[in-house]
Formats: C-alpha cells, sequence, structure tokens
C-alpha cells in the first residue's frame, strides 16, 4: 500500500512515489492511464480544496484502487470540455480509464475511488 499526504509531499513527488509502487507492486496496470488519474484527482484536491490532500494506492491481483481523500464535500461536476478556454476534459478521463469510479462524502470532505481491473480495455475515445 502507498499512502502518501500533502502535509508530508506535493503532488510531484506524489506521482513520482505512484510510478514507482504502480512498478513495483502492479505490473499488470497501464502505468501511464493510472498516473494521469492521478494527476487529474490530485490536482482536482489542490485547485478545488482549500484543505490537504491524501492519496492511498493498493494493488490485488483482482483490482487496483487509487483513492484521494480531500476537505471538499462537494462532488465533482461532469462538464463539457472546452478547448478554447481550457477545462472540462478531466472527470471525463477519470471515467474512461478506469473500471469504475466512485464518490464518497464524509463527515469532512469526500474521497473519489478508482479501480481498475486486470484487462481493463479502455473505451474508445469519441472525438469532440
Amino acid at each position: 500500500m502507498l499512502v502518501l499526504d500533502s502535509s508530508r509531499s506535493d503532488t510531484v513527488l506524489a506521482r513520482r512515489a505512484a510510478v514507482r509502487f504502480l512498478r513495483a507492486r502492479c505490473p499488470w496496470a497501464d502505468v501511464n492511464d493510472v498516473l494521469l488519474v492521478v494527476s487529474e484527482l490530485l490536482g482536482n484536491a489542490v485547485r478545488h480544496t482549500e484543505g490537504g490532500w491524501l492519496l492511498r494506492m493498493t494493488c490485488r491481483r483482482e483490482s487496483l484502487v487509487v483513492e484521494v481523500y480531500d476537505s471538499s464535500s462537494s462532488r465533482p461536476v461532469p462538464r463539457c470540455g472546452d478547448s478554447e478556454n481550457g477545462g472540462g476534459f478531466g472527470w471525463g478521463i477519470v471515467e474512461q480509464l478506469t473500471s469504475s469510479v466512485t464518490v464518497r462524502s464524509h463527515t469532512v470532505g469526500k474521497s473519489v475511488r478508482a479501480v481498475w481491473h486486470p484487462g481493463h480495455v479502455q473505451a474508445p475515445v469519441e472525438a469532440p
């Protein structure tokens, strides 16, 4: 298991640690897909909250689970991507690259849980 939080790490170090964890513990996972999701979830936690974040990753033969906890009680809102002004693409990317993604409210904040299963094939990307 990998556990990092914003009081002892930043998003750059968290992404590096995630890559090392995946290569050592979860060889069946697509490192690029997982890293993109981790980057998106951490980026949203930094961008949309006033508090810190916690990243937890676990890998077993049957699944890889990435959870990001943050202090905001607001759930992610899917938006149409805006290539001219930027933004709006992240949640769709997270949903597309994972086997499943769920959001759970907590007493303080929420967690976003992304899960991959071995052999997960991402859906084809639709053109805008």
